[in-house]
């Protein structure tokens, strides 16, 4: 495993050792290993610019819904659920 040295304001530094203080870590590398994991994950899983406009194009190309907001919103829900990104 490789070293980095990384230098952080007195803030930034409080907060990773409080964070592993609270046991949410094991250590600050343990810390900053998950925040590039989850980084790394969510740059892999965003859309660019171009899918999104695809994406409006074609659900304005599919006509109007037949389902009511309620169905909507709750599939949402569900979606956001099974990504983890559930919003209590």
């Amino acid at each position: 495993m490789a070293t980095m040295t990384v230098d952080l304001p007195d803030l930034m530094k409080d907060w990773v050792e409080a964070q592993v203080r609270h046991g949410d870590y094991a250590s600050a590398s343990d810390y900053v290993r998950d925040l590039i994991r989850r980084d790394r994950d969510r740059r892999e899983h965003e859309f660019s610019l171009e899918d999104l406009r695809e994406k409006l194009a074609a659900s304005r190309d599919s006509g109007i819904s037949t389902r009511t907001l309620d169905e909507i919103f709750a599939e949402a829900q569900e979606i956001a659920k099974a990504r983890g990104m559930e919003h209590g």
